[in-house]
């Protein structure tokens, strides 16, 4: 008799549990990394570095180059880049500042409501404009994206301070500076109810799908499997809002708020923050790009002509055209995030947006999108954008000098290449 029937049968080891949640091993391994970035740097900021306080301003520190790294994805997954997105995001924020401030208040009248909303379409349609020009240059005129975009960066640029005059613009309209960040927030009852909403929206997508693919003959998730997944989605949804709304509002903050609406404050009374509005913002825009990426035909056809572009082009898709969809697409996220950008400083700023391109490119980068093209995703773009907003901040606080933190960035930027190398050779990927 074999030694394996006298032990009788095996329970079930890791690698069969990590088979059957069927995990992304390389976001899992992002995400420790991240974790043991934060404890770490916790540790040497004598735990300041994960309190509410600072948890929100990573946040929405991250919003802006998370927004647009989130086009990049589709970007580089058709074997392009962008260098001019912190460029053209200077550009857009010009535009809407001035549009705000100057234009609209002459025509609509000081104060009016409409004038945030008509200044962030103007900025998105002239950030598609400018992103689609660049594309056609690409795709029609058969200019490589590095040399167009190269020249979008100093061009743009310098296009954002002739729009100026080299000033600052501001103070912009006060609705509009809302979706900067701490100027606007949901609140703690807001914060729980949107936490809620996004808790049932996880956990019915996950049962349509294993309908889905049950339905259509797939293979699905053992039932303990299922509800793992739908346990770990929950705790990081609630978990999340509860820390947000763990920072409180200071007393004289408070304390003028209801002033303002003629009341008096409570004694004793505390309020949390909440969600951000821009953050909101960054998951709208998150959960419309993985629709785009994995539920449309252009999505499709992005990631097909990532993966092949001559392929892709003699099974009939238009490859030029769909490089003009993609990069109208890169500026008007670059938009976007331009309107975060301005209203969390409350101006609109000549430096605004500096290296944000950079900044940007390593966040898909350390996301898990190859740069050889086909393979990339929105979730791991926006990880990698908190991961690198992680860093710097981290350093900060430590007290490490700005040029030894874009030694440590730029560093860490090459080991994620080599590490996707690595796993992408080992997986056959």
């Amino acid at each position: 008799m074999s030694d394996t029937a006298l032990s009788g049968p095996k329970g079930p080891t890791a690698r069969n549990i990590f088979a059957a949640l069927q995990l992304d091993t390389r976001l899992l391994g992002m995400i420790g990394a991240f974790i043991v970035l934060c404890l770490a740097f916790n540790v040497f900021t004598d735990g300041r570095f994960l309190t509410p306080r600072n948890i929100f301003n990573l946040t929405i520190q991250t919003v802006s180059v998370a927004i647009m790294a989130t086009g990049m994805v589709f970007v580089i997954v058709t074997r392009h880049i962008d260098l001019s997105v912190g460029s053209l995001l200077a550009t857009v924020a010009a535009v809407m500042a001035v549009v705000q401030t100057d234009i609209l208040p002459s025509m609509l009248g000081l104060g009016h409501q409409g004038i945030w909303i008509i200044a962030i379409v103007i900025g998105v349609i002239v950030g598609a404009v400018i992103g689609a020009f660049q594309g056609w240059m690409i795709g029609y005129l058969g200019i490589p994206a590095f040399i167009v975009t190269l020249g979008g960066l100093l061009v743009w640029r310098n296009v954002a301070w002739f729009i100026t005059s080299g000033q600052t613009i501001g103070p912009l309209d006060e609705t509009f500076t809302m979706i900067g960040g701490i100027g606007g927030t949901m609140g703690e009852t807001a914060s729980w109810v949107c936490g809620l909403v996004a808790v049932v929206a996880a956990v019915w997508l996950q049962v349509a799908s294993r309908r889905r693919r049950s339905a259509h003959g797939f293979p699905v998730k053992p039932a303990w499997a299922e509800f793992t997944m739908g346990a770990i989605t929950t705790i990081a949804i609630l978990g999340f809002v509860w820390v947000l709304n763990s920072y409180d509002i200071p007393k004289a903050r408070l304390k003028r708020i209801f002033e303002a609406s003629g009341e008096t404050l409570p004694e004793g009374l505390t309020m949390g923050y909440g969600i951000p509005y821009s953050v909101l913002l960054l998951i709208m825009v998150a959960v419309v790009m993985t629709i785009i990426a994995r539920r449309t035909r252009l999505g499709r056809y992005i990631f097909a002509t990532g993966g092949n572009p001559d392929a892709a082009e003699l099974s009939g898709i238009n490859t030029r055209f769909l490089t003009v969809k993609v990069f109208a697409l890169m500026g008007a996220l670059a938009a976007l995030a331009g309107a975060v950008a301005a209203a969390r400083l409350g101006f609109s700023t000549n430096d605004i947006g500096t290296l944000d391109e950079l900044r940007v490119i390593a966040a898909a980068v350390i996301g898990g999108t190859a740069l050889a093209g086909g393979v990339g995703t929105i979730y791991g773009a926006i990880l990698g954008a908190l991961i690198m907003q992680s860093l710097q901040s981290g350093m900060a606080m430590v007290g490490v000098d700005a040029p030894l933190q874009n030694i440590v960035v730029g560093t860490v930027l090459v080991l994620a290449v080599l590490v996707d190398i690595i796993y992408r050779k080992r997986t056959g990927d």
